[in-house]
């Protein structure tokens, strides 16, 4: 028996038999060439990238037959890749002043762009790497002339295993066979892990080296809920494991009998229960998962790996393809929320000692406001077909918002002089994730419709911990007393100004934080489609009264340890009186 550990990508337990797929990266060796050679090798490269393309559009068209337009964006990102003229003349100069090969100057390629990631605070931003590293794979395999292998389409109930698996993979498999994905790279945030949870394919990702052994044809089990994996596994291990799947396919296929329940306690108080989502794919699970639209739609992946910036026709259809996913429900859609120094390679930037506490959010999106009028066009356009709403990120104070709403008001004006139709009465809300936009909450409240506490940053800013460093991890305390200060303010702050008070984050979709977001006063959480039906689940068998209680409780501890095992200890009282 071996077992391995890796990041736990997409959850569910699957038991079958182990199919290693050879997706290993292909073996390059940088060589010299003459310099008469150059012109040669830059050819080379050329046509492979264009024959590149030809697969990828080819692809795109068998897909828009088999699967819909609705599929096709992870196709799009990557031919936006090979569209990137830096891609070609980088390399091309690589080769001629240094003289190597096609292959050895296009890896050099890849290196650069690794370094320029790998310094990404952002887990989720970080990982697009990864799409760059596919498209550069597939331009290698067209150089070399090999294909690679694909995955299987009539064995039954296997489990890939493979250095990679790409999204148009994905887009592929066959589900009837594929019990599970296994790769060596990758995590939580890869598109292909977003599609594994999108698809509830049970995924480990980052298990090193485990497509390198010969283990193909084992018996294996995959527990996307912890990230483990046992290849061979002895009775005992065999028995634990198809127990644990047992219970939670049970516990899921109970939890899905209550999509359709309403999210309200048992004292009748109603708590809107969304999404947080970044593909059009997401929003089918967030509907079976029983959820209210979408409260969060990260608009970031839009103008990753391109040279260009994304026109306004093109947003405008994806942005569409999201809203109709989750239609009739509400779709909020967050303006770009990242830095020029991390996704805009198509914009002049300076590089940035603090790129965190930089030109990023709406600051970056305020210094070029035709750009962000594009976006806002797009957002308006899609408005007309579906309720949608606004929300504007990493607010400091009132005169990014009041900037922000008069270029919304330009966009309007000019969509009005072209007869486009938009909803006049859209709403607009803000991220409250700054210290200072919880000080000043009172005055945001009056020019706004909605705020949403983007929890994840909130913390950070607050505690001053980087929440991707390991070893401050213990100090990412959610019930901090400063942070549960902080919530009360903004929940009573907003409810004095007669708007809604919205939440998003990891707190939103952990059920143990329930009793006291929902005690603090919070009208709506938005959070991942997996967990929507176990916080409901809370919720349902809570009192508002009860909540209030816990939650003031909370305050009269001094640490965050304290609190949280107070919290502990009031859940599982609760959980047992339910039984008795």
């Amino acid at each position: 028996m071996q077992r391995f550990t890796g990041i736990a990508a997409s959850p569910g337990i699957a038991v079958g038999k182990l199919r290693i797929i050879d997706r290993r990266r292909i073996a390059v060796t940088e060589l010299a060439v003459a310099p008469e050679a150059v012109a040669h090798e830059i050819r080379r490269l050329t046509d492979a990238v264009a024959a590149t393309r030809a697969e990828l559009e080819a692809l795109r068209s068998h897909l828009a037959e088999t699967t819909g337009d609705d599929h096709l964006f992870f196709i799009e990102t990557h031919l936006m890749i090979l569209a990137d003229e830096r891609l070609v003349s980088e390399t091309s100069a690589i080769i001629s002043s240094g003289l190597i090969n096609a292959e050895g100057a296009l890896l050099r390629t890849l290196g650069r762009y690794r370094e320029i990631f790998a310094g990404i605070d952002d887990p989720y931003l970080r990982e697009r790497i990864y799409d760059v590293e596919t498209v550069i794979e597939r331009v290698l395999h067209c150089m070399g002339g090999t294909a690679p292998e694909q995955l299987p389409r009539h064995e039954e109930r296997v489990v890939v295993a493979a250095h990679d698996i790409t999204p148009a993979d994905m887009l592929q498999i066959n589900r009837d066979n594929v019990l599970a994905i296994i790769t060596e790279i990758g995590g939580r945030t890869s598109h292909t892990a977003i599609l594994a949870r999108a698809l509830e394919l049970p995924a480990v990702a980052g298990v090193d080296g485990i497509a390198e052994l010969p283990l193909d044809g084992q018996q294996v089990i995959v527990d996307g809920t912890s990230g483990v994996v046992i290849v061979n596994p002895d009775d005992e291990a065999f028995r634990t494991f198809l127990s644990r799947k047992q219970h939670y396919d049970y516990l899921e296929s109970e939890l899905l009998k209550t999509a359709h329940l309403p999210a309200v306690t048992l004292d009748g108080r109603s708590l809107l229960l969304r999404g947080n989502v970044e593909i059009p794919e997401e929003g089918s699970s967030v509907l079976k998962h029983g959820g209210a639209g979408v409260g969060l739609y990260r608009t970031e992946i839009l103008f990753m790996n391109r040279a260009g910036l994304p026109d306004e026709e093109e947003q405008f259809g994806v942005y569409r393809s999201m809203q109709q996913a989750v239609a009739p429900h509400l779709l909020t859609i967050r303006t770009l929320d990242a830095g020029g120094d991390k996704l805009l390679d198509g914009m002049e930037t300076v590089v940035e000692q603090n790129p965190v506490l930089g030109m990023r959010a709406i600051r970056l999106s305020l210094s070029m406001p035709e750009e962000f009028k594009k976006q806002l066009r797009a957002i308006l356009r899609v408005s007309a077909t579906g309720p949608v709403r606004i929300m504007f990120p990493m607010i400091s104070g009132l005169e990014e918002v009041r900037s922000a709403r008069k270029l919304l008001e330009e966009a309007k004006s000019e969509l009005d002089r072209a007869g486009i139709p938009y909803d006049r009465q859209i709403q607009v809300g803000v991220m409250i994730e700054i210290p200072s936009a919880v000080t000043v909450a009172d005055l945001l409240a009056r020019e706004v419709d909605f705020f949403s506490v983007g929890t994840n940053d909130l913390i950070q800013y607050l505690l001053a911990i980087d929440r991707t460093n390991e070893q401050l991890s213990p100090l990412y305390q959610p019930l901090h007393p400063a942070v549960l200060r902080s919530l009360r303010q903004i929940v009573h702050t907003a409810h004095a100004a007669g708007i809604t008070a919205c939440l998003c984050g990891e707190m939103a979709g952990d059920p143990l934080y329930l009793p006291v977001l929902l005690g603090l006063g919070f009208d709506e959480l938005s959070m991942g489609a997996a967990s929507l039906l176990r916080v409901k689940q809370i919720l349902r068998r809570c009192s508002s009264q009860r909540a209030r209680q816990i939650a003031d409780g909370c305050f009269r501890f001094s640490t965050a340890a304290e609190a949280e095992l107070y919290l502990k200890q009031q859940m599982t009282l609760d959980v047992v009186e339910s039984f008795d």
